[in-house]
C-alpha cells in the first residue's frame, strides 16, 4: 500500500481571494509584517498497489482530472511508501 500527500495551490500570478482575505484579517488583528498570503489543500490518500512508479502515475491522474485545475493550480505529490 502505497500513501501519498498532495498539496494543491494556485500558480503564481493568479489571484487568491481567500489569501487576500486571510491577509487582512491578519493585519486587522494586529499582527504586522504580514506579505502575500497564500491559501491552499492538501489531500492525503492510499493506493492499494506496491508498485511506486504505479501509484505515482495513478496519483498524478487524480490530480490532472479531479483535485486540480491546471489551468490555474499547481500541485505537488509527495510518496510515503
Amino acid at each position: 500500500m502505497i500513501k501519498a500527500t498532495i498539496r494543491v495551490e494556485f500558480k503564481d500570478g493568479v489571484l487568491d481571494p481567500q489569501g487576500v482575505t486571510i491577509r487582512n484579517a491578519l493585519k486587522d488583528m494586529g499582527y504586522k509584517g504580514v506579505g502575500d498570503v497564500r491559501s491552499g489543500r492538501i489531500f492525503k490518500l492510499t493506493v492499494d498497489t506496491d508498485d511506486r512508479a504505479a501509484a505515482r502515475d495513478q496519483i498524478d491522474d487524480m490530480c490532472r482530472k479531479l483535485l486540480a485545475n491546471p489551468v490555474i493550480e499547481q500541485y505537488e505529490i509527495e510518496v510515503i511508501e
